[in-house]
């Protein structure tokens, strides 16, 4: 089997699908506390740094997807497969559980 090399630039999302860089998760609490990394909680917000060709509806014809590239998104706790690529850690999630785009 031969060895398959990763990076932001080789994913392409197929369909709805898109490709998030997770942000940073707080280190520390409001009132200053350090959080270890066992207590700090899976971030819900990304960069979207790629994006699939879109739904494929019934006539064969594709529905342009609603983000693009560099959209900040608020997605669903649970969804997508994480993947992480060298030290950056990245979502692939389907349109659908993206909730709102953040400015």
């Amino acid at each position: 089997m031969a060895a398959v090399s990763l990076s932001v630039s080789t994913v392409k999302p197929l369909g709805d699908r898109v490709f998030v860089k997770v942000s940073e998760s707080e280190e520390k609490t409001a009132g200053g506390i350090l959080l270890p990394d066992t207590a700090k909680e899976k971030p819900q917000v990304g960069e979207v740094v790629q994006v699939g060709p879109g739904k494929a509806n019934e006539d064969g014809s594709r529905q342009a997807p609603e983000v693009g590239v560099g959209d900040k998104v608020l997605y669903s706790k649970y969804a997508g497969t994480d993947i992480k690529l060298g030290s950056d850690e990245y979502v692939l999630l389907s349109e659908k559980d993206i909730l709102a785009v953040v400015n």
